[in-house]
């Protein structure tokens, strides 16, 4: 039993001193192939551990010479060192522990081995740097299966005079060439065009069929795709009675052709009573009536439908009540102007008071009446003026003593006495 314990505690701290003693390594391929002017993302990976604090991350690259530095990421930032790589090398952030590298675009001359390296500072304060190599190599790729798709969402059946294109795409090393065929692949295809888009602008009747592509790359033999079938439907064309009995019987009679229809079927139908034929006669009526009807309030909407706009309803109905209201301005200045007026204006010559009555009339005609007034002169010139003052001077006798009675004597000098 002792000696068994003692196994077992000397296993337990070479374990423990194994963890203890553990530091972080470097993951990935040792050699890889990137597809000509394609893409290739090159791995480097390791397991984070408690402790250890990445610091620096280098990628360089080794072709005849030394190995040279094409990517630094330190605490400043992501650095791209070498002008060929920028714009098309990325180096991976997420998930921890993953600092793989994306190349796009690859060229030839990007071929030679690739060295990742990795710098962490471990828990005594240390550094330790890892490193791995990866050789890739570059060669072109033949030309993969091409797939056919639409510009659209209509798929491959599409309404006249739409304007549509198939695409067909390919997957390898550039350039890869396209040819378009009408037709079946075991048949006579005729060639449509050698663009790698085939465009319908627009789409006839006449184009519908089963079209196919062809794709080849610089290497490789010609790959085909699949056959699709294009089908171009005719709008043009419109729905028959059968499938559209009243729609299209309502739309296509005039008011005038229903009314001499209805008439001609009505006197028929008077007709065929009289021979004894009244449930026969009374369907052909009435559907033509109900057409008649129908149509009739399919005007009646057209009519209602080319109405005045509301702006210009809105803009009668403000000169509407701008005439109103002249109008009535105009008549009720001319009414206060025909009325007659009267005035009384004191007049004085010496002691002796003197009534002036001005009968209504315009302004000019009070205007006039007034400046007479004020050439008014002691002795009267005639008759009338005469019995005018005497008849004004009596007027206001009896407005001074406030009485009605016509008889009031008047002193000799002038003055009323009450």
């Amino acid at each position: 039993m002792t000696v068994m314990a003692l196994f077992l505690g000397l296993a337990l701290l070479a374990h423990l001193s194994g963890h203890l003693n553990a530091m972080p390594t470097l993951e990935g391929p040792v050699k890889m192939t990137g597809p000509w002017k394609g893409n290739v993302n090159i791995a480097c990976t390791y397991g984070p551990m408690e402790g250890y604090t990445q610091i620096l991350v280098k990628w360089l690259v080794q072709q005849d010479n030394d190995p040279v530095t094409i990517f630094l990421r330190d605490s400043s930032g992501d650095h791209i060192q070498q002008a060929k790589y920028r714009g098309r090398l990325q180096v991976s952030r997420e998930p921890p522990g993953d600092v793989s590298l994306l190349l796009e675009t690859l060229e030839m001359d990007d071929r030679g081995r690739y060295l990742c390296q990795v710098t962490w500072k471990g828990p005594d304060g240390r550094h330790l740097m890892r490193e791995r190599q990866t050789e890739l190599q570059i060669q072109k790729l033949p030309a993969s299966k091409p797939l056919v798709t639409t510009g659209s969402g209509y798929g491959f059946q599409v309404p006249h005079g739409m304007r549509i294109s198939l695409l067909c795409q390919a997957q390898g090393s550039p350039p890869i060439t396209y040819k378009w065929y009408k037709g079946q692949p075991d048949g006579n295809p005729t060639q449509v065009t050698s663009l790698g888009t085939l465009l319908f602008k627009p789409a006839q009747v006449s184009d519908s069929g089963t079209y196919f592509c062809v794709a080849k790359a610089r290497i490789g033999s010609e790959q085909t795709s699949d056959v699709v079938h294009f089908v171009v439907t005719d709008s043009s064309k419109k729905p028959t009675s059968a499938t559209l009995p009243e729609e299209l019987t309502a739309s296509t009679l005039s008011p005038e052709a229903t009314y001499s229809a209805a008439t001609e079927t009505s006197s028929g139908k008077q007709t065929t009573m009289e021979a004894g034929h009244a449930g026969t006669s009374s369907e052909r009526p009435g559907s033509i009536s109900g057409v008649a009807s129908k149509d009739q309030k399919n005007a009646s909407k057209r009519t209602g439908g080319q109405g005045l706009p509301l702006y210009a309803i809105v803009l009668i109905a403000l000169l509407c009540l701008v005439l109103v209201f002249a109008t009535i301005f105009g008549f009720c200045r001319r009414k206060s102007q025909g009325d007659h007026t009267y005035e009384v204006a004191r007049m004085s010559t010496g002691d002796v008071p003197r009534v002036a009555v001005y009968s209504g009339g315009t302004a000019e005609a009070e205007a006039e009446t007034r400046a007479l007034e004020n050439e008014y002169q002691n002795d009267p010139t005639s008759i009338q003026d005469y019995q005018i003052i005497t008849q004004a001077n009596s007027d206001y006798a009896r407005l001074l003593c406030g009485s009605s009675s016509p008889e009031l004597e008047i002193q000799e000098n002038g003055k009323p006495t009450c």
